[in-house]
């Protein structure tokens, strides 16, 4: 529910309620999914933009594991490890994030399922 105050002709204002509501942006669908049973089958489109963006963050999981790695090692042959912790820490923890994301998409990419087996 909106409410919108308007000047009328004779210069008093005057208030009014309006119960429609106004979108900003459209909302588009680019792939129809269907679901029936177990199966669910998506539109080929859909497929396919799922595949390059697996392939985009498969890129930036390589690229950014190459580069942290590449820092660590530049900090470390530097001995300049020991100065600046806070620096190694992030690129290690960004080392071990691509080196994840590398792991996890690959898997996905090549439709292998993650199986985790615990101890009892």
């Amino acid at each position: 529910m909106t409410r919108r105050i308007q000047r009328t002709s004779s210069g008093k204002m005057t208030e009014k309620m309006s119960t429609t509501s106004h979108l900003s942006f459209a909302m588009t669908a680019t792939g129809v999914t269907e679901i029936t049973g177990e199966n669910i089958t998506t539109s080929s489109s859909s497929r396919g933009s799922e595949f390059y963006f697996q392939c985009a963050v498969l890129v930036v999981g390589v690229v950014g594991t190459a580069a942290n790695s590449l820092i660590l090692y530049a900090l470390v042959a530097s001995k300049q490890h020991k100065k600046h912790l806070l620096t190694v820490n992030q690129n290690a923890l960004d080392l071990f994030g691509s080196t994840f994301l590398v792991a996890t998409y690959s898997l996905k990419l090549c439709n292998i399922y993650q199986v985790c087996v615990g101890i009892v």
